[in-house]
């Protein structure tokens, strides 16, 4: 938080992080390894096709 000299920018981008921390982040521990990279590999397309 010291970098950001104003509240509105910290609120702004920790809005902005959590949905993007939400959107990668899962439960690597409860699924198997293919599981888990197909459903990543899926997840990092949308994310591209959205960033586009």
């Amino acid at each position: 938080m010291a970098k950001f000299r104003d509240i509105k920018t910290l609120l702004k981008f920790a809005g902005a992080q959590a949905s993007i921390h939400n959107h990668f982040n899962f439960d690597r521990h409860l699924t198997h390894r293919n599981d888990f990279k197909k459903n990543r590999s899926t997840l990092l397309a949308e994310w591209r096709q959205l960033a586009a």
